[in-house]
């Protein structure tokens, strides 16, 4: 793995890089409250299957750009940074894979610009436009989801996130995954990650401008490009019906549900690269759409 800062969309993200040149080029997208570490498993194992890997922390978090106020964490913003890197990737077109928040941008990439997503992999996480509909109809979804209007309050959650080196979010990790997914270096490396200045408050961000700046409406939501869905069936956060739900705004598209919980590419690594793979293999033997 090589670490370097690439500009793009007005702000500098890091970016972990790994994989030969020519390969495609898969972005991996990182979920709240994640950076670019929680991918490790698949840089290494799509490094080693011939892919060009980036996997950046995303705008406020880690060691990328934290720009001040909630309009700068519109979801149009943060898609916007992703199509930047696609160019200065010098790529037309990338293998996308998202996770948790990191879904959520990689679906609206997909529904936005279509024409720079070869291939869409989505990891626990409902599209966008099935969200609200869904809390609507099934009320159980708006318990799981209280810390959505918890993080619309001013302070009180950067101050109770960042309390003793943000000990709850170590705490939220632990609780919500398998006992022992997240090994104590792995909670060291994430607590060194959230102490970064203004970290805290520019994650929850995202969660304000969701509410606060919605997306720009399209004229179509549907996913057109080939789509798989990998979803944890033990999602404390997330019902499984969403799943489903999103697929219905795929014209091809696919579900694997895996034996875990909402961390699914920590608690079954191997499982999810093999689907990964299995899903874009043919790309391995045809030129990079180069720019």
């Amino acid at each position: 793995m090589t670490h370097t800062t690439v500009d793009t969309n007005g702000v500098r993200l890091h970016v972990v890089q790994a994989g030969p040149e020519t390969g495609p080029l898969v972005l991996l997208l990182h979920g709240f409250p994640e950076f670019w570490y929680g991918w490790t498993a698949q840089i290494d194992g799509l490094a080693e299957a011939g892919y060009r890997v980036w996997a950046p922390d995303q705008r406020g978090y880690n060691l990328s750009d934290k720009p001040d106020g909630i309009d700068a964490y519109q979801l149009d913003t943060l898609v916007a940074d992703v199509v930047g890197l696609i160019d200065a990737a010098g790529q037309e077109k990338a293998i996308i894979v998202g996770h948790d928040w990191g879904g959520i941008v990689s679906w609206w990439l997909a529904v936005s610009h279509p024409e720079r997503v070869e291939r869409l992999v989505i990891l626990n996480v409902p599209h966008p436009a099935v969200t609200r509909k869904f809390i609507r109809q099934y009320p159980g979804q708006l318990l799981r989801s209280w810390y959505i209007a918890f993080f619309q309050l001013p302070i009180l959650p950067e101050w109770i996130m960042g309390a003793n080196r943000s000990a709850m979010l170590a705490r939220t990790l632990r609780t919500s995954s398998r006992s022992g997914t997240f090994s104590p270096n792995d909670l060291a490396q994430y607590r060194t990650a959230w102490s970064q200045p203004g970290s805290v408050r520019s994650m929850i961000n995202w969660y304000r401008a969701l509410i606060r700046r919605p997306p720009a409406r399209r004229p179509s939501v549907r996913v057109t490009m080939p789509a798989l869905i990998i979803w944890g069936i033990h999602d404390q956060f997330l019902k499984q019906e969403l799943a489903q739900a999103s697929l219905r705004l795929c014209d091809d598209g696919r579900v694997e549900y895996l034996d875990t919980t909402h961390w699914v590419q920590h608690e079954a690594p191997q499982r999810v690269n093999e689907l990964i793979q299995g899903f874009t293999a043919y790309t391995l033997s045809r030129p990079s759409s180069r720019m």
